[in-house]
């Protein structure tokens, strides 16, 4: 018989599983510490970050916190959101959970002005930028709606305004996209 072909993102959650044995995939949606995160973003961005529990993937330590409509996103997109979760699964490796959590947390204030997670979800975000281009073409990777959504997640309450300056987030952008551009032309 022959071996099933796994859809791209079931296939690289195995990929995963080799390099992080302890990894666990969840839904938030029955997890009692994902529903007591999205109360407390609530409260803390004033109702700004409202969608902790449906649009957004969470990792921490080796866990992967999947939000309610995973699974009805394609399996192309799953795979992109995957590969920025993977860097996530390395920081933490990295730098420990409370290495990390201080990291995420602290540099220089948590609201406003968090270059600590600014830093961590930048190196996230670059790998997005990566995947939708092996994923979708280079061209992908200089859509300006990939690049207003990832703004976005640096600028308003996504992120509790981690780091609020538009043109500085779009310069990482346009950075990261210039070196996939060099990478895919040699």
């Amino acid at each position: 018989m022959a071996a099933r072909e796994l859809p791209l993102d079931e296939a690289y959650v195995e990929a995963l599983r080799e390099e992080f044995p302890r990894l666990r995939v969840i839904e938030k949606a029955g997890d009692p510490f994902s529903r007591a995160i999205d109360v407390a973003l609530k409260v803390i961005t004033v109702g700004g970050q409202s969608a902790f529990l449906t649009r957004y993937v969470t990792t921490i330590g080796s866990t992967i916190y999947l939000p309610s409509g995973w699974a009805q996103r394609s399996a192309a997109s799953r795979y992109c959101t995957l590969r920025h979760e993977a860097v996530h699964l390395r920081q933490f490796r990295r730098y420990g959970l409370v290495g990390t959590a201080l990291i995420y947390l602290l540099p220089f204030v948590p609201l406003g002005l968090a270059y600590g997670r600014a830093r961590l979800e930048w190196e996230a975000y670059a790998e997005t930028l990566r995947a939708h281009a092996e994923v979708y073409g280079v061209e992908a990777a200089r859509d300006p709606k990939l690049h207003a959504y990832v703004r976005r997640q640096f600028t308003s309450a996504a992120y509790g305004w981690m780091w609020p300056f538009d043109r500085a987030v779009q310069r990482w952008i346009d950075e990261e996209v210039a070196r996939i551009v060099r990478r895919s032309a040699g």
